[in-house]
């Protein structure tokens, strides 16, 4: 159990923030001791976790969890206070002038804490659908995009199983539907997860589901879930896809522009109060 407990402990801090499933995945291809590649060794890597971050031995910030979140209006004390956050807060539009807009679409809510640091850091949409993409939240996005003459390139991630498949094709229907309805360009790229990827990077898999007739069209005996790429791995997939449409150099160039912009907005406020 101490051995469990110094690798779940060493693997969340190593490579945080990471969620419990991806913990699970991580102890099953370490062969870590009793826990088993099932649900039941997921439940046990769950109430360890909870015992450990209770016990102050797992730093709460490790685990991500992106699946409730609170919504309320921000509110200041004053006028100077609102300023004051707004020139700490601001970012410049690294995509301004780019005849794109690209944005990460995600299958699993619980993995957005995962990937909204890479996805933050270059002022990039992370559009988590919980699983099949609603009409709205499609049509929302591309409407959008309505007279803005740029392309909408979109990364999907969605787990290699029947489910995935299907619910990454429904979203590629959707969005290149209203695309055409709204004269708005799509490029739907299939980021994950794929059969050459979860074969090359070794991933843990689950045999294939066949409750379903639609199950049973699912032409391999196993799937893979997202959650099995180890955090880094799957991280440095978006960086790549990102850093396709704003190379590095160029992204350095515009912080160093949204910077300078900080200091003169910082300068600006100190005047004025």
């Amino acid at each position: 159990m101490d051995r469990r407990a110094e690798f779940l402990i060493s693997y969340a801090e190593a490579h945080s923030p990471v969620t419990v499933r991806q913990l699970f995945y991580a102890a099953t291809v370490a062969e870590v001791a009793g826990i088993e590649k099932s649900e039941l060794g997921y439940n046990k890597v769950q109430a360890q976790v909870l015992e450990l971050r209770r016990a102050g031995r797992l730093p709460y910030h490790c685990i991500a969890d992106s699946t409730r979140y609170m919504r309320k209006p921000r509110t200041y004390d004053g006028w100077e206070a609102a300023l004051q956050e707004t020139a700490q807060l601001y970012r410049k539009s690294l995509w301004a002038d780019s005849g794109e807009e690209v944005e990460i679409w995600l299958e699993k809510s619980a993995l957005a804490g995962v990937l909204y640091p890479v996805t933050a850091e270059y002022d990039v949409p992370l559009m988590p659908t919980g699983g099949y993409t609603s009409e709205t939240f499609a049509y929302g996005a591309v409407n959008a995009m309505r007279g803005s003459s740029k392309t909408l390139v979109i990364y999907a991630l969605y787990d290699f199983d029947r489910s995935g498949r299907d619910a990454a094709g429904s979203l590629q229907e959707k969005v290149e539907r209203f695309g055409c309805e709204f004269d708005v360009p799509v490029t739907f790229n299939h980021l994950g997860l794929s059969y050459d990827q979860v074969i090359d990077l070794g991933l843990p898999t689950r045999p294939a589901k066949r409750n379903t007739a639609a199950d049973r069209r699912w032409p391999y005996d196993f799937a893979a879930e997202l959650d099995a790429i180890p955090p880094d791995t799957i991280r440095e997939m978006v960086r790549d896809a990102i850093e396709y449409h704003l190379p590095p150099h160029q992204m350095r160039v515009l912080k160093d522009i949204e910077q300078a912009e900080r200091d003169t907005l910082m300068q600006f406020i100190g005047r004025a109060a």
